[in-house]
């Protein structure tokens, strides 16, 4: 992240067997980030993870909620989604900054259990495929209309160019974030500015739009509709905890930079996205009459017309085009390296096989393009909405195990584990709350419990993953959270400021050293075993077995 310190990876000699552990050491993916690693300052990590939100998509949905509901609706759906994303993402957000892991990991040791998290991991490979064909299909439109390029070409070229960026991992991505974000902001902000203070009719003319299918009045329906697209965003919170999870230890000296940073790239991520989405809404609502309301969405169009009001023709495209690319590369960059760490930690975990990640880099880069190529612009809007169901009650789930089962029933353990053994492989609290939730608002979005109920289902995702996971802890007493409570090395997990613990043990399967809470006592060998050893033990005899007391 930061560009001036390089941080220092394990160098002792790795063994042919134990590939995955090297490629693993360049940031740690799929397991514990340790402090030896984490050289940056709260500030750098926090700027780094804002880069990877610099996505059009945005524009794009906030113009279509805007367009179909009017104004007054879009702007009041937007601030239901963004105030439901804040309030979810902070418990997330301070658990990966905190303790060092990403979402996944969170999520095994908060209601799913080992396994249990796969389901979830698919989900948010989704998310990322999904937004990655979104903005590549707002970069193809950026090149049809700045150099001519057939879509399908533009599609190709918007896959292909961000794999020599994600090769590299964590660290080719915050330089990249980081030198990219102050163009990205400017080619943003100005014509907007430039707008309002030289047009302030545009101001009116966008508050009083009242949409295609709306009256200009604020209705429930269309609130609960706009929030439903707006909310198939939440899972965000994922990618912004990759960089978080890089956050060093939080102290007394620097808690007030911690706190701040956290807050800011974590949940705060939503207060720049709301902007976006309503920003979507003027330039659409400006635009309309020009390019009629199916271009009015596409960010390439509305940052042109922006654009055509304040600077000489030749430069309109051009800039309009650079903005689009600048943005595409950042957060497809994101959206293929989180995508990719959430496949591969699946895949792992069920095969205990490492293929390498950049094996799946290229599976999420081939399924986006496929949506790509299937036109998914089109119907963009359809797509977010069905999505936001899973998504809703997936992070409803976490954050309420994280705010409610641990620290005001206290029948979630408060430290966050995710090593095999010491989950049992299911936990029926957040797998049961997650598969009900999702299943009933899924059902609601496609009308099977009539059509009045139907703009209701981001609310029961939401509502039933919130009541459903502290129901379902105080039903099995929490027993199920973990399959043993001692991992068998006598170091506590924290040090004395709570933060996880920087003594390095060996493992004794691929011979590196790793720091306290990345291992685990081996069950046939007096020695140590890493968590990524663990998850590959297709034998099991490194694996700690159940403690009677947890049966």
């Amino acid at each position: 992240m930061s560009t001036t310190e390089s941080p220092q990876t394990v160098t002792a000699p790795i063994s042919p067997t134990s590939q995955a552990t090297k490629e693993t050491l360049e940031d740690y993916t799929l397991r514990f980030a340790p402090r030896s690693y984490r050289r940056w300052t709260p500030m750098v990590v926090a700027t780094t993870a804002l880069g990877g939100i610099a996505y059009m998509a945005d524009f794009s949905i906030g113009a279509g909620i805007g367009l179909a509901h009017g104004t007054g609706n879009a702007l009041v759906a937007i601030a239901v989604a963004a105030v439901v994303i804040f309030i979810t993402g902070f418990p997330l957000a301070y658990y990966g900054a905190r303790y060092n892991i990403d979402l996944d990991l969170i999520t095994r040791g908060s209601g799913f259990g080992y396994y249990g998290s796969v389901l979830t991991s698919v989900i948010f490979a989704s998310f990322t495929f999904i937004f990655f064909a979104l903005e590549g299909s707002i970069m193809a439109q950026g090149l049809k209309l700045g150099l001519g390029l057939p879509l399908s070409l533009g599609y190709a070229i918007s896959t292909l160019m961000v794999i020599p960026l994600v090769i590299y991992g964590m660290k080719a991505l915050s330089k990249l974030q980081v030198w990219t974000t102050p163009v990205w902001l400017l080619l943003m902000v100005a014509p907007l500015v430039y707008l309002v203070s030289t047009d302030p009719g545009t101001v009116d003319r966008f508050l009083n739009y009242a949409g295609t299918d709306g009256d200009g009045g604020v209705n429930t329906a269309s609130v609960l509709l706009g929030a439903g697209v707006c909310l198939s965003l939440i899972a965000q919170i994922g990618e912004q905890i990759d960089y978080l999870r890089f956050m060093p230890p939080k102290t007394e000296a620097n808690k007030r930079t911690w706190w701040t940073a956290v807050v800011m790239a974590g949940p705060g991520w939503v207060v720049l996205g709301a902007l976006k989405q309503a920003i979507g809404v003027f330039l659409a609502v400006y635009i309309l009459a020009k390019v009629g309301p199916a271009a009015s969405t596409e960010p390439i169009r509305q940052f042109r017309g922006a654009f055509d009001a304040m600077m000489p023709s030749w430069l309109v495209i051009p800039l309009a085009v650079a903005l689009v690319v600048i943005s595409q590369i950042k957060i497809n960059v994101t959206n293929a390296y989180s995508g990719s760490l959430a496949w591969t930690n699946s895949f792992t975990r069920v095969t205990k096989r490492y293929p390498g990640r950049m094996v799946f880099v290229l599976v999420n880069l081939g399924f986006a393009l496929a949506l790509m190529e299937a036109d998914m612009f089109s119907f963009l809007n359809d797509i977010l909405g069905f999505y936001s169901n899973c998504a809703i009650a997936w992070i409803v789930t976490v954050a309420t195990d994280i705010g409610i089962n641990k620290y005001l029933l206290k029948l979630s353990p408060l430290q966050p584990e995710f090593r095999r053994g010491m989950l049992y492989a299911v936990n029926p609290v957040g797998a049961v709350a997650f598969v009900v939730a999702s299943g009933l608002s899924i059902a609601m979005y496609f009308h099977a419990l009539g059509d009045t109920l139907q703009p209701y289902s981001p609310v029961a995702a939401a509502v039933l993953a919130f009541l459903l996971t502290p129901l379902m802890a105080v039903v099995t007493s929490g027993k199920y959270y973990l399959r043993r409570t001692d991992d068998g090395i006598d170091e506590p997990l924290l040090d004395e400021e709570g933060n996880p613990s920087a003594t390095t043990y060996d493992c004794h399967v691929c011979h590196q050293p790793y720091e306290r809470p990345d291992l685990a006592a081996c069950q046939t060998h007096a020695a140590h075993v890493c968590s990524l050893c663990l998850s590959t033990d297709k034998v099991g005899d490194h694996v700690l077995p159940a403690q009677p007391s947890a049966a």
